[in-house]
Formats: structure tokens, sequence, C-alpha cells
């Protein structure tokens, strides 16, 4: 079916539910005075939080610890994309259903993908089966770089200072720097294409097993192929993400002699681990130390 004829009959149910008062779901749980922030998925809400601080309330859109990829909204998302002061977005097919409804939402709507100095690249051609609908690759929030300057076009959109969020872009920035500088080796083999950008960053060569869309199914030769240049490469480690199967990494670390290890793209973060006080600069010190074991380097 249509993204925009189910996004109509989800608006249609969500005004229904609205009228008869059966469910307060979705309702705005902001404070007088605050700003209703509606993100698409955890970096946003993130960045959204240390923008705004206690004058935002925000509310993410994809649950704690799912795959944002493909969100499938409910009639509480709809109502809670109605009711938004703000919704801070990713266009360019990263989530057709988020911006399909934001055409019925009189939010202040802004896309981070239109920051300036992004530099977005085209997607990674990996040979993988898959759906992907991206034209270009969206994971500029694992780059502490170019996320200073979405912080700073969001900020700049909705009169924030952006001074507190830069610093800690800016620190992270230099961690990575220092703790990869010096290292044995530069690729990193991943389950997922969601690291071009944090490699181009940092002097380091991706090599994927999938494209975008982590739910991509690469061909068995691309497999052997991988597994053999992880060997040429004396790759000690497989990378695979938090939110799908690590079933191709494992597989492709054993054809390799390597182990299989999560490097985290960020996407969303379980619910124990947010509970835990785990945030985007946590997870972003658990890569940088996983890329520098990985690596050989000496920060390591």
């Amino acid at each position: 079916m249509n993204v925009r004829i189910v996004i109509a009959l989800l608006v249609v149910a969500a005004v229904t539910a609205a009228g008869c008062g059966t469910s307060t779901d979705g309702v705005s749980k902001a404070k007088p005075g605050q700003t209703e922030v509606v993100v698409a998925f955890y970096p946003l809400g993130w960045l959204a939080q240390q923008l705004g601080g206690d004058d935002v309330h925000v509310t993410n859109l994809t649950p704690a610890g799912s795959e944002p990829h493909e969100l499938e909204l409910t009639p509480q998302n709809i109502r809670q994309l109605q009711e938004a002061d703000v919704v801070l977005y990713m266009g360019h097919g990263f989530q057709p259903a988020v911006t399909a409804a934001l055409e019925a939402s009189d939010a202040t709507k802004i896309d981070v993908l239109a920051a300036p100095g992004l530099h977005l690249e085209a997607p990674v051609a990996t040979g993988a089966r898959q759906g992907d609908r991206l034209d270009v690759d969206p994971h500029v929030w694992l780059d502490p770089v170019r996320f200073a300057r979405i912080a700073d076009y969001v900020a700049g959109e909705l009169r924030m200072d952006p001074a507190a969020v830069d610093r800690q872009l800016a620190a992270l920035d230099a961690s990575f720097r220092g703790g990869l500088a010096d290292c044995v080796r530069t690729d990193i083999f991943t389950s997922h294409a969601a690291f071009g950008y944090l490699a181009d960053r940092y002097g380091l060569t991706q090599v994927a097993l999938t494209g975008l869309s982590p739910e991509a199914e690469p061909k068995p030769r691309d497999l052997e192929r991988i597994a053999k240049q992880a060997r040429s490469a004396g790759a000690t480690t497989i990378f695979f993400e938090t939110l799908v199967s690590s079933k191709l990494a494992e597989q492709v670390a054993r054809e390799a002699g390597a182990k299989a290890a999560v490097l985290d793209p960020l996407e969303g973060i379980a619910r124990e681990r947010l509970d835990d006080g785990v945030t985007y600069l946590t997870v972003q010190r658990e890569n940088l130390a996983a890329l520098a074991r990985a690596l050989g380097c000496a920060a390591a």
C-alpha cells in the first residue's frame, strides 16, 4: 500500500481516537512553557535534549532498542507529530513514513540533512540484495564534526545556543583523532555500511558486508570475497551492530580467522542501557575503544 495512503488512514484513526477521548496515548507530556520536540530516532533526541535542556520535552518516534530504518508509524506517533512544536527528522528516504506524515503537521520541521557543510556521500555499493531507497548515506551522526554542524544548524533554526554541545563534540573528535592516530591497520570490516563518514574523518577504510540498510542480504560470493580481503588485511575483528543479528559477521569472522565484536551505529539504545545512563557520548567512546583494539592502535 502506498505510504501516503497508510499515513492518511493513520491520521483518521488518530483523530477519531482523540475525539472519542478513549486514549491518552501520544498526548504531549511537555510541562507549561516547554517546547515539545519530536525526533525521528535516538541521536536526534540526544541532540535536542543537549540543546534545549529543561526548556524542551523530547519524544522519540523510534522505540528504545528498535532499528529506525523503515519505521512504521502508529496512530500514537501520528498524534505526537500533530501535537509537536518542532520535529527533527532525516529526509533522503531514511524514514519515508515520517517524511510523509509531516505533510499533515503544523510543527516547525527541520530536516537535519539540510545542514550546511555535511558533504553527503552516495550510498556504498556492496553487492548485497537490499531495498535501499536512500540516495545518500545518512549516518552523519557518527562523525562528531558533521554532527556538530547539524547541532549548529538546528540551534540556528530554533534560536538556541549550541556552545555546550559543540564543546562535547569537539572533545569527542579530539579523542577519536588521538585514539586512532597510530594504528597497525586501517581497514574496518563491518556488517552494515554505517561508518563511512567516521572512517573518512579519521583516515580509515570501511569494508561493509551490507549496504545502508542493516536488513540487506549479501550474496555468498560477496561474503567469501570480504572474508578473503579480511584475511589479506590481517584483520582481527569483524564488527556487528547491536540492533540486528550478528550471524553474518560471525560467519565472515570464522572464515577469516578473526573474532566478531560490536561497533554500534547508534541508531538506537536499548531501554536497559538508557536506564543505566548510557548516552550518545558513552556509545561513541565504546566505539573508539573497540576500533583502537581491532586496529592495533597505540592508544588501545
